[in-house]
């Protein structure tokens, strides 16, 4: 008998905990700060609803029809485990590990970072001063290896207690304590001398600095920290109970717990950065440079730093242990294997991955694929391409092999006020799966300084799609 969550609250907190992560209060701010600010939210929030409602319901829907994890459970849905389709499972869980491979090594600085501020710091206290320990640090693999290791080893341990007794129960006491950790640092925050110009900055949508590679970071974030396309809610969903579980509803607070954090998760950095003089465009090094230099000038900054490298190790870990139990569970499903072993295959094997990508930022340094090194070439394919390809084809299974009318049906089984409803067919059939391919198509570089070709492209892509939809009119 396939294991199932204690309650709704369970899941609910479990699967935030799964979509609340780093993306929220690292990539989120640092993307925000490249884009422009409150045009970046203002897109962001607008995808997150639009889009990511819906298609956290589909996917949620899809794992509580299949009762099983990606892999095995499209190939149920479809029939065959040589459908096209099942190409869902197989690129979220691809995306899923790739994401582990440097999610590991994220959360590792982020313990070190932590034991530093709990102890005697030393970081030093000017932005150059910062990026000499971070580059220092990050360069030299070993306590990196180190750090990393007794994260997968805690990971395991969480997850081998199972569902319920596992990664709900935690989920049930690390989220409420995220949420006031980040309420708290955000009243910090927006009280300092001067902040209050980085809240108008972020809150002041400035549409001038929208381009198309910044709807491009909004939806690649919006599905990197809602977590579509990855899996993982595919594989949470189907712990569902069958006739029981509100998945609309549920879908609808995760997204809306998720996006919160993320908008909360400004509210401390941008008033922060701002007050001390600080530059908000920091991209990746916004948390480990800027941000450990501003605690070093501010007033009790040793514990407003420690308290905020502890709400990021949080995050991380309650993300990153919902993908673990995932590919844990999609080893069972796949290869019939007992938990026990299945939790030491994928320990190893998380341990064995994310090695290069430490490696990279020191000795491995000289190794690219694309110009990239590895870190940044597994978060560029998995976060911004891999995840919306496999969001697009959820989306485009929903329409061709579902149809409408059973999406749904099956959707609103179980479901209480909020329900799938007439006003979601156009998104569902037409607007989320053209806006997907566009913003994509984009990213992979077609049209790119031609702005006529682009548009000729997205235009052809509409008539196409149209022309698609007419053999499916359900």
């Amino acid at each position: 008998m396939r294991e199932g969550w204690s309650s709704r609250a369970g899941f609910v907190l479990t699967t935030a905990g799964f979509s609340v992560g780093l993306g929220n209060i690292w990539r989120f701010p640092y993307l925000t700060g490249e884009n422009g600010g409150g045009a970046f939210l203002v897109v962001y929030v607008a995808i997150a609803v639009a889009i990511g409602i819906p298609l956290m319901t589909a996917e949620l829907g899809l794992g509580r029809a299949s009762r099983l994890t990606p892999i095995a459970g499209m190939a149920r849905l479809t029939g065959s485990p040589k459908s096209p389709w099942n190409l869902i499972g197989w690129i979220g869980t691809a995306a899923a590990v790739l994401i582990t491979s440097y999610y590991v090594m994220l959360i590792a600085w982020l313990a070190a970072y932590f034991v530093v501020f709990v102890g005697t710091g030393g970081l030093g206290g000017t932005p150059s001063e910062t990026r000499a320990a971070f580059e220092a640090f990050t360069s030299t693999p070993g306590p990196v290896l180190g750090y990393a290791a007794l994260i997968v080893v805690l990971m395991a341990l969480v997850v081998s207690r199972g569902v319920a007794r596992g990664i709900e129960r935690y989920a049930k006491v690390l989220m409420p304590l995220l949420v006031v950790l980040l309420g708290a640092l955000a009243v910090r925050a927006i009280t300092l001398p001067g902040a209050g110009a980085g809240v108008v900055w972020y809150l002041t949508p400035d549409l001038s600095a929208l381009t198309g590679s910044s709807v491009l970071a909004a939806l690649g974030q919006a599905f990197f920290s809602i977590g579509i396309g990855m899996a993982t809610a595919f594989g949470l969903g189907s712990y569902l109970d069958a006739e029981g579980s509100d998945v609309p509803g549920n879908a609808a607070m995760v997204v809306a717990f998720d996006t919160g954090v993320a908008v909360i998760a400004g509210f401390v950095l941008f008033p922060a950065l701002f007050a001390f003089g600080m530059d908000p465009d920091q991209g990746v090094g916004l948390l480990f440079v800027t941000m450990t230099a501003l605690f070093e000038q501010m007033p009790g900054g040793d514990m407003f730093g420690a308290a905020f490298f502890f709400l990021l190790l949080v995050a991380g870990f309650t993300s990153q242990v919902a993908v673990f139990e995932i590919l844990v569970a999609s080893a069972g499903d796949s290869l019939r294997m007992r938990r026990s072993r299945a939790v030491v295959l994928c320990a190893v094997g998380s341990f064995v991955i994310c090695v290069p990508v430490i490696l990279s930022q020191g000795p491995w340094s000289h190794v690219e694929l694309l110009g990239m090194d590895l870190f940044d070439f597994v978060n560029r394919i998995s976060g911004d391409y891999m995840i919306a390809v496999a969001g697009l084809l959820i989306s485009l299974f929903v329409v061709s092999q579902w149809g409408w009318s059973r999406f749904r049906d099956e959707a609103n089984r179980g479901a209480g006020r909020f329900q799938v409803s007439a006003l979601w067919r156009p998104f569902v059939r037409f607007i989320i799966p053209v806006a997907v391919a566009i913003v994509l198509m984009g990213g992979f570089g077609l049209g790119a300084g031609q702005p006529a070709l682009f548009l000729g492209c997205a235009a052809a892509l509409i008539l196409v799609y149209a022309l698609f939809l007419r053999r499916f009119p359900d």
